[in-house]
């Protein structure tokens, strides 16, 4: 539920000229040198949108690798890279962390939940509507199909390794971990409409 996945994401390296882009954009985007986290609902256009704000928060959360409740821009481009360029298990552990809210290692039930409910409530503030699949299943029934799909001990918990491996072997569990959520179509979108202006 957070980023598309796929194996086939280009692994190359940034080039010196993008990064350099990226630093202008952040110099300009975060003067103080650092990103907010009302700065990052900004940047991804959901202020004022309660629906959006839960996702959002916890994407930020993920990308603030040392928790200061700010992003450098070390961590902004180690977080644009691995949207825009990660390897799938790389871009899976990303996603365990931002639903592993409590840090525990594991993504329970509820955890899952809260998640599966702000993806939608996400879809539907972004798009009007949500998609044939989030019309027909309810997040509770969701999370429930996804551990029973991938809890393979059964203890009511993810583990990071249930989690990878579990959306490698379903493509519907790959799917539901997506929800076409994409914070590298975002970043595209607000680099490409900062370039035009």
């Amino acid at each position: 539920m957070g980023q598309r996945l796929s194996e086939d994401s280009d692994d190359k390296e940034i080039d010196v000229a993008e990064l350099q882009e990226w630093y202008k954009k952040f110099v300009i985007e975060c003067p103080s040198g650092t990103l907010f986290m009302h700065e990052f609902k900004s940047f991804f256009g959901v202020t004022g949108n309660p629906e959006a704000a839960d996702y959002i928060e916890n994407m930020f959360r993920a990308f603030d690798k040392n928790g200061d409740n700010t992003i450098d821009f070390l961590e902004y481009v180690a977080a644009l890279n691995l949207v825009l360029r990660g390897k799938l298990e790389h871009k899976l552990k990303w996603t365990f962390k931002m639903y592993d809210k409590d840090g525990s290692g594991c993504i329970d039930k509820t955890e899952l939940r809260e998640i599966v409910e702000s993806i939608y409530r996400l879809k539907k503030a972004c798009h009007g509507e949500l998609d044939e699949e989030c019309t027909l299943l309810t997040p509770d029934q969701v999370v429930d199909r996804i551990f029973e799909l991938v809890d393979e001990n059964g203890d009511g918990e993810l583990s990071l390794d249930e989690f990878i491996d579990g959306a490698r072997r379903d493509k519907w569990v790959m799917k539901m971990l997506q929800m076409d959520v994409n914070p590298g179509d975002w970043i595209n979108e607000q680099r490409s409409r900062s370039a035009n202006f």
